[in-house]
């Protein structure tokens, strides 16, 4: 019996039997229209994260160091987890390899660069979940621009696609956007809690 069950079968002992059990099927499909990491893929990813008001760039392995420089251009510290590619990390301007910083040394720091999970292209969402080169959720969620590089066979169509991927014992962070909210009267203001400025680098491979 799943922890779930668990809990059900005490609701329902509690409400005297007076809730039955019904089956749930779970044989929806998980494929998307689109194989993972297609062209197709990819185009619908870069335009919902567009939609977002984030900013995407589709570029080449060896034009990432490159990119970043442009895009972290102007900042004084960037802060990286520690498995980031060596490449990469030279690209970042002061760069300050992650430590168990804290919220208020990271409030200090300019940016972050990670990597990611996996991407949802329907949704425009990405997932972090600690593993390589994305370091501690905090990194996400402290400095004020986020650069998640995120390579082409990582995108999946669907959201069944990306949770089938997916451990959900890991802490899982889902980006859809800058960090943003509104308000009542529909004024959106962005960075209240996270991020001001998302940028996603899509690795689509080799453009000679």
């Amino acid at each position: 019996m799943t922890p779930r069950e668990e809990v059900l079968n005490r609701v329902r002992s509690a409400l005297g039997g007076a809730v039955a059990a019904k089956p749930v099927p779970r044989d929806y499909d998980h494929r998307g229209t689109h194989a993972p990491g297609s062209g197709e893929a990819v185009a619908l990813l870069a335009e919902r994260v567009d939609d977002y008001q984030a900013r995407v760039f589709q570029v080449s392995t060896e034009q990432i160091p490159e990119t970043l420089a442009e895009l972290l251009a102007g900042h004084r510290t960037v802060v990286v987890p520690a498995d980031l590619p060596a490449e990469w990390v030279a690209a970042c301007p002061g760069a300050v390899i992650d430590e168990s910083l804290t919220a208020l040394e990271l409030d200090e720091i300019d940016a972050v660069v990670t990597g990611c999970s996996v991407a949802i292209a329907v949704t425009g969402t990405i997932v972090l979940d600690a593993g390589a080169a994305q370091g501690r959720r905090i990194l996400t969620l402290v400095p004020d621009h986020h650069v998640c590089v995120v390579r082409a066979d990582q995108v999946v169509e669907s959201v069944p696609e990306a949770v089938a991927r997916l451990d959900p014992t890991r802490p899982l962070t889902f980006i859809s956007g800058p960090s943003a909210t509104s308000d009542i009267e529909l004024q959106r203001v962005e960075g209240v809690h996270g991020p001001r400025t998302l940028d996603v680098i899509i690795v689509v491979g080799d453009r000679s």
